[in-house]
């Protein structure tokens, strides 16, 4: 099958499409948001730097920014390239990922070539936070009714895109960036009795409520001595509101880090703490699970309770803005060694559906379902 893949250049996007090395696909991409080449798709088709009709030329940012709209003289059309990709692969499948970015702009091509089956794979916020205002709702609904199949990384996104004109075929639920090598993490993965990390998901822009966490836990930093908290990937909303903040020497920040360090240092955490007011299904609670970190999750729609149980395996924060709530969570986490031994176990068992291999095989046959399916019909 010849697969055109729609999708930003992202660390989540790198990995679902290497899921499909070796599998017998042809696989094309088409970088929507010209994000750049990617060294570890040398197997993959890559229609890349294809914005600027006269390349990157000198004075181009300037124009950008005080002269807009001639600046558009400069660039290709993202419909023009997508239709004319079209025409060159002749693909079987076309992939879009995310809804705004890489769906809504090819609603008016993907009408006009209804032989070419179209793929949508639901992300994060695309749906449940985006159905709530007016103008990304109004896309929405013009693109659901005219895909054939989708992927989403949680249960509650395929209901409220079936509610909202989604007719086509399931394939599945799988994480968004498929599944992770866990023989490979387990060298991290230290045990319990020497674990003394509370970390924290540095996310405030928009939909991170990292800012809550940090004052749930200078209110109680006096049981906190035995610990390091630590804040990783924080932005520039959670840089600026924490400079502001004092007494919270206790607290590390660490910003950019590549993925194997973000394991790396929650295989040494006895906490993980991600807060936000909407999300799909948060990679980063997954990986705490694959490294034996106890998390303490908010739920935004009930999409983490699909893998949370509360006080089973971890916490659920059902009020994102509440510090009181989160505090007690985690005093009690700390005070609770039986409970973090049990989630510990709990999770372990877990975690063998989230194996690489796993996730792999069961994506695959996702794929080649559509084969059968329109073989049937």
């Amino acid at each position: 099958m010849k697969i055109l893949i729609i999708a930003m250049r992202s660390i989540h996007t790198i990995r679902w499409v290497s899921q499909l090395k070796d599998s017998g696909h042809d696989v094309h991409w088409f970088d929507i948001l010209n994000g750049g080449y990617i060294p570890e798709w040398e197997w993959v088709t890559q229609h890349t730097n294809w914005r600027y009709k006269f390349g990157n030329f000198k004075g181009r940012y300037f124009i950008k920014r005080y002269i807009p709209r001639f600046h558009r003289l400069f660039e290709n059309s993202a419909e023009q390239k997508f239709n004319d990709l079209l025409d060159e692969i002749q693909p079987d499948v076309v992939h879009s990922f995310v809804m705004y970015n890489c769906t809504v702009p090819l609603i008016t091509t993907m009408k006009k070539n209804k032989h070419i089956k179209w793929i949508y794979s639901a992300w994060g916020n695309d749906l449940y936070y985006y159905r709530n205002i007016e103008t990304y709702k109004k896309d929405i609904l013009k693109a659901l009714p005219h895909l054939n199949y989708m992927f989403a990384d949680c249960h509650r996104d395929i209901q409220i895109a079936k509610e909202m004109g989604f007719k086509g075929g399931v394939l599945g639920v799988f994480p968004g960036g498929g599944g992770y090598d866990i023989e490979r993490y387990d060298r991290l993965n230290l045990p319990i009795d020497q674990r003394n990390i509370i970390l924290i998901k540095g996310y405030e822009q928009r939909f991170g409520k990292a800012i809550n966490v940090v004052l749930a836990l200078k209110n109680i930093q006096d049981q906190l001595q035995d610990f390091k908290v630590i804040v990783f990937g924080a932005d520039d909303p959670f840089n600026k509101a924490f400079s502001k903040m004092e007494n919270i020497d206790f607290i590390e920040i660490k910003q950019h880090m590549n993925h194997n360090d973000v394991l790396s240092l929650m295989g040494e955490s006895l906490i993980y703490i991600g807060n936000s007011i909407s999300d799909g299904m948060p990679n980063t609670l997954l990986e705490a699970i694959i490294m034996g970190a106890f998390p303490i999750q908010s739920n935004p729609g009930g999409a983490t309770e699909e893998i949370i149980q509360d006080n089973v395996n971890g916490f659920l924060i059902e009020n994102p803005e509440s510090i009181e709530d989160i505090q007690e969570k985690v005093l009690f986490a700390l005070s609770n060694e039986n409970l973090l031994n049990k989630a510990r176990f709990y999770n372990k068992e877990l975690r063998e559906t989230l194996e690489y291999e796993y996730i792999r095989n069961e994506v695959l046959k996702a794929y080649d379902s559509i084969i059968l399916r329109e073989n049937e019909n």
